[in-house]
């Protein structure tokens, strides 16, 4: 009889790997291509953890319970809850067009007078 050796595991934790806000931000960028709501959730939590869960949750206004629940990967976060988390990280949400080509919309100048005229109806 031949004894097989057993190999010992270690739990693996991403957030342990997360060091840095550059790294962080990376790891969410890559990780929003793919588009999967969950994997995003998921994601915010790990970098979330990596920084600390309770000083989020502080820094967002949510309760550290209430985020753990909302960041895993079938919490299914509000966008206000995303915003919050991304706004205590200090992680700035960007966009991009899905493809090469010009957007059919506006240019950036028209898009700022839209946005600026928003900001003044939102401070009366």
């Amino acid at each position: 009889m031949t004894m097989v050796a057993k190999t010992k595991t270690y739990p693996w934790d991403a957030a342990e790997f997360l060091g840095d806000a550059e790294t962080q931000a990376e790891f969410l960028r890559v990780v929003m291509e793919d588009g999967d709501a969950g994997e995003i959730a998921q994601a915010l939590g790990t970098i979330a953890r990596a920084r600390g869960m309770t000083e989020v949750a502080r820094r967002a206004g949510i309760g550290r319970d209430t985020l753990y629940k909302a960041l895993r990967e079938d919490g299914n976060p509000g966008f206000a809850t995303v915003l919050k988390v991304l706004d205590a990280l200090d992680i700035k949400l960007t966009t991009l067009p899905a493809n090469d080509g010009p957007l059919p919309t506006a240019n950036e100048n028209e898009a700022e007078k839209l946005t600026r005229g928003r900001k003044k109806r939102q401070a009366k």
